[in-house]
């Protein structure tokens, strides 16, 4: 029906894997907009200035105005299958403990950061709801929300943080 929220399930599933190699994106930080995609090590803001927001920036054009925000693609497994899911911003954070932006600047100190937090996900328990794309375009159900199972749970950035100590 024309208007319903998309169709929600919530299961138990276990982590099978991660998706290391991009773990974020970058949005504008006023609209949030996705911005267009730029080498990583550009700190250069003009390659990452919101068409729709540039003209706000118009009297400051060296200030920042983009940020970064999770976008995860992680196997999980039911007791029924296994399938790709995305994990998106306010989910991820549940898992992470930190934003984007700060585990990316973690993660240029400790260049095997994202490929550890992969490693360190594999496995868990979840209880995560899912639900059907809102673009008719996407190829997987997105995690609405999470909840980690484990009672000793702890978020990947505090394992990173003692692990790189």
């Amino acid at each position: 029906m024309e208007g319903d929220k998309p169709l929600t399930v919530t299961l138990m599933c276990t982590v099978v894997a991660v998706d290391h190699t991009q773990l974020c994106y970058r949005v504008c930080s006023r609209c949030e907009k996705t911005l267009p995609q730029t080498h990583e090590n550009n700190t250069s803001s003009s390659s990452s200035v919101c068409k729709y927001c540039n003209f706000n920036n118009a009297f400051n054009p060296l200030s920042s105005n983009s940020k970064r925000l999770f976008r995860i693609l992680m196997s999980i497994a039911s007791d029924t299958k296994v399938f790709v899911v995305v994990m998106f911003d306010r989910a991820a954070r549940v898992l992470f403990g930190c934003s984007a932006d700060e585990f990316f600047d973690f993660a240029k100190i400790h260049p095997f950061a994202a490929e550890n937090a992969a490693k360190a996900l594999e496995g868990e328990m979840l209880r995560v709801t899912l639900s059907e794309p809102k673009n008719g375009n996407a190829q997987h159900q997105r995690v609405v929300s999470v909840v980690p199972l484990r009672s000793g749970f702890r978020p990947v950035i505090e394992i990173l943080r003692e692990l790189y100590a």
